[in-house]
């Protein structure tokens, strides 16, 4: 965020503030706040020319979206990449995807098969970062990535079971984030692949041991 300006003619002040609420989710989002750092009202208010209420008022939604904290009398700050919400998030989707996956291989039909293997083949082939723009990930390779981890379970034919899902991907994006700038060695590429191929093989036990092990590693990228 380097001088980033919004015109002080901007249509309403609901418009202004949707504006840099965006604009704080996808700085956040893409690293270029440090975990754990500071997001001071004052100095983001005048970086980007708009009004203190207005930056508070982004900064509220993005404490709700889980990208920052409120901090008692220390106003707003980034949360920490060693904060246990992640690992607690993390088990959560240990628990309930890989039993999820059990059940799409075990109920999903055809239909299901082809959309896991067209999910799979369009994050093959989506670039994962921004020509030009170094180590941030493209928005269609994280879309795609969404998709095909949807995909999987969507055969378990249960939208309840699907929304906490939905949930759970949320909270844990930006951490994943993290994880994956930090052990760059990692490939994921072949993690995806295995899981394709076990899911389509409908071998529920190598699918969910897969999985389960995919997500351990993102956890395990954000330990100390």
């Amino acid at each position: 965020m380097h001088g980033t300006r919004y015109a002080t003619d901007s249509p309403g002040k609901k418009m202004l503030s949707e504006q840099v609420y965006g604009h704080l989710r996808r700085a956040i989002m893409r690293g270029e706040f440090a975990p754990g750092a500071a997001l001071k009202p004052q100095d983001l208010a005048k970086r980007m020319d708009v009004s203190l209420a207005v930056v508070r008022e982004a900064l509220v939604r993005v404490v709700g979206d889980g990208l920052a904290d409120r901090l008692p009398n220390r106003g707003f700050a980034v949360p920490a990449f060693t904060d246990r919400r992640w690992q607690e998030i993390a088990e959560a989707r240990r628990t309930i995807e890989p039993m999820l996956l059990r059940m799409s291989i075990e109920r999903g039909d055809l239909d299901w098969e082809t959309r896991v293997r067209a999910a799979h083949h369009r994050l093959a082939r989506t670039p994962a970062y921004v020509p030009g723009e170094g180590e941030y990930y493209s928005e269609a390779w994280s879309e795609a990535h969404r998709l095909f981890h949807r995909a999987l379970i969507e055969g378990c034919g249960n939208p309840v079971l699907l929304e906490t899902f939905d949930r759970l991907w949320t909270a844990s994006e930006l951490a994943r984030r993290w994880s994956a700038r930090r052990t760059p060695d990692r490939d994921g590429a072949d993690e995806h692949r295995r899981l394709e191929e076990a899911a389509l093989a409908r071998d529920a036990d190598t699918a969910a041991e897969t999985l389960s092990r995919h997500l351990s590693l993102t956890a395990a990228g954000l330990k100390p």
